[in-house]
């Protein structure tokens, strides 16, 4: 198990991206939208970790609840496992509360699900699994993410 990334609620994009990338420096900058979880996210790599900035693109997004409740801020620490369902069943049974029961796909191509904060205190935890296939000539080079 490792930090995958830190994920940050943001309302502004834009400018929150500026902002991380006079702090980050020459971070990579990674651009998504993941539209069933309503969010565009800036992903600056960070050594084997990434920030994660998140912007909601919808009212309804858990984003925009997030944001409405608590402010831009941290929204979640993402743990990267070598196999989320295991990992869901495991913490389940030890009486982790889960928000997903199964896991779900995220950004990056990763496999992810959350475990509810009012058992870990109170800190939004996402487990992540990055996709497992083999490198390519054209991934295995030092390009951007």
């Amino acid at each position: 198990m490792k930090i995958s990334h830190l994920g940050i609620a943001v309302r502004d994009l834009k400018s929150a991206e500026e902002l991380f990338a006079k702090l980050l420096g020459d971070a990579r900058i990674h651009h998504e939208e993941v539209a069933d979880q309503k969010v565009r996210i800036a992903s600056f790599q960070l050594g084997d970790a990434r920030v994660e900035l998140t912007e909601p693109t919808s009212d309804d997004s858990p984003i925009s609840r997030f944001l409405e409740k608590r402010g831009e801020g941290i929204h979640h620490l993402a743990l990267e496992v070598e196999d989320v369902a295991k990992e869901l069943e495991r913490l389940k049974a030890q009486g982790f509360q889960l928000i997903d029961e199964k896991p779900r796909k995220g950004s990056h191509g990763m496999t992810i699900a959350f475990l509810h904060p009012k058992s870990t205190n109170g800190v939004l935890i996402e487990l992540c699994e990055t996709p497992h296939h083999p490198p390519t000539p054209s991934s295995s080079r030092g390009g951007g993410v």
